[in-house]
C-alpha cells in the first residue's frame, strides 16, 4: 500500500496536520507514506516513525499510489493532485482556477474559507476538518514533533550558559505575520504580563523569530534597565532548535500561530490568545487554555487582515496571569 500526502501552507498549518498520520497507520498499518511539502518544513519531519519518505517542491512525481491525500487548496498543492496517479483520492484538486474537492467529505472544510457566515457558526478544529477530509474517524489523535539528542543537547546548552531553572521557566511567544497583525498581543500588555509574571517567580523566555526580534530586543532592554531579567531565543533558531526551547517550558503563552502548534506538539500546557482567529479550529487537546478577545466578533473574520489597536490591547495582563496560575 503506497500513500502519498501532500501538505505545503504554512509551517504551523503543516505541524497540526501531522495528527493524521497516525490514524492512516491504524487504517493501513503496512503502507509506506509520503508527504510534499515545502523545503523551510522538512525539520517537521525528522525521526518521525510514519513517514517513509519526505518530497519537497517543486517536484515531478511519476510513481503511482494507492491514496492520495491534499490537505491544501493552493495553486501547486492542487495541481499537484490532478496530475499525480493514485487510484482513490481525497481533499482538493484545481477545476479551471478553483479549488475543487475530490469526495463530498472535503467540501464542508473548502467551505469553510470562502462563506463567512460558515466560518463564524464553523465548531470543528482544523484536525477534525482534515479528518473529515481524509474520511476517518477522529479520536483527538496527537503526533509530536520528535526531538533527538541534538536538540536536546541544544536546550541544555542554553539552559546552562544562561543559568536558567527550568522548573519556573514560562515561554511567551505572541508574534503574527504581516498577513494577521491583530494576531499579536500589544506590547503594553505583554510588558505588563511579564512583570506581573516574574513578581510571581516565574522565569520568562520570551520568543523571536525574524518579525519580533527587534521589538523584544528592545523590550528586553527596557525592562534590563528597570532591573528585570527575562531570556530570549535566537531569533534566527532552526524549527527543532526552537521547539527543543519549547520543550524546557513548564507553560506557553502564544497566539495563534506556529508556537501554539509546535507547545500542543509537546503537550505542554499552552495559553492561547485569540484576537482576529477562529479558537474553535484550535484542538485543545486538554492541554490548551483559550483566551478569546471579548472584540473577535467584531473582527473575525471579515476584518481578520487588519490591525486594531483596541483589538490587541483587548486581553488584560490579568486574564492571561489567571489563566497561568490555573495551570500550575
Amino acid at each position: 500500500m503506497k500513500i502519498i500526502i501532500i501538505k505545503l501552507g504554512a509551517l504551523g498549518d503543516v505541524v497540526r496536520t501531522l495528527s493524521i498520520l497516525p490514524a492512516i497507520k491504524e487504517r493501513y498499518p503496512e503502507s509506506e507514506v509520503c508527504w510534499i511539502t515545502k523545503p523551510e518544513s522538512l525539520e517537521v519531519f525528522e525521526g518521525n516513525p510514519y513517514i517513509t519518505k519526505v518530497i519537497t517542491i517543486p517536484c515531478n512525481i511519476s510513481e503511482e499510489f494507492d491514496v492520495l491525500y491534499n490537505f491544501d487548496i493552493d495553486d501547486e498543492a492542487t495541481k499537484l493532485a490532478s496530475e499525480i496517479k493514485a487510484d482513490k483520492k481525497y481533499g482538493f484538486y484545481k477545476e479551471g482556477d478553483y479549488a475543487a474537492a475530490f469526495n463530498i467529505s472535503a467540501e464542508y472544510y473548502l467551505n469553510t474559507l470562502f462563506d463567512d457566515e460558515l466560518k463564524k457558526s464553523n465548531k470543528k478544529s482544523y484536525q477534525q476538518m482534515m479528518f473529515d477530509v481524509a474520511e476517518l474517524d477522529y479520536k483527538q489523535n496527537h503526533c509530536p514533533i520528535y526531538l533527538n539528542k541534538k536538540d536536546s543537547d541544544y536546550a541544555n546548552k542554553f539552559l546552562r550558559e544562561n543559568n536558567i531553572d527550568s522548573n519556573k521557566l514560562l515561554g511567551i511567544h505572541l508574534g503574527a505575520s504581516a498577513r494577521w497583525p491583530s494576531k499579536a498581543w500589544h506590547l503594553d500588555n505583554l510588558k505588563e504580563f511579564i512583570l506581573k509574571a516574574k513578581s510571581k517567580g516565574f522565569e520568562i523566555l520570551l520568543f523571536a523569530g525574524p518579525n519580533e526580534k527587534d521589538k523584544n530586543k528592545k523590550l528586553a532592554e527596557e525592562l534590563k534597565r528597570q532591573g528585570v531579567k527575562i531570556f530570549i531565543n535566537n531569533p534566527k533558531n532552526t524549527l527543532k532548535e526552537f521547539a527543543s526551547l519549547v520543550s524546557l517550558c513548564k507553560q506557553m503563552v502564544c497566539s495563534d500561530s506556529l508556537s501554539l502548534h509546535v507547545s500542543l506538539a509537546l503537550k505542554k500546557p499552552t495559553i492561547g490568545l485569540f484576537f482576529c482567529t477562529s479558537p474553535d479550529e484550535a484542538e485543545d487537546y486538554g492541554l490548551l487554555k483559550k483566551i478569546v478577545s471579548p472584540l473577535l466578533k467584531d473582527f473575525f473574520p471579515e476584518k481578520s487582515d487588519q490591525y486594531s489597536e483596541e483589538l490587541v490591547k483587548s486581553i488584560s495582563a490579568e486574564d492571561v496571569l489567571k489563566a497561568i496560575d490555573k495551570k500550575k
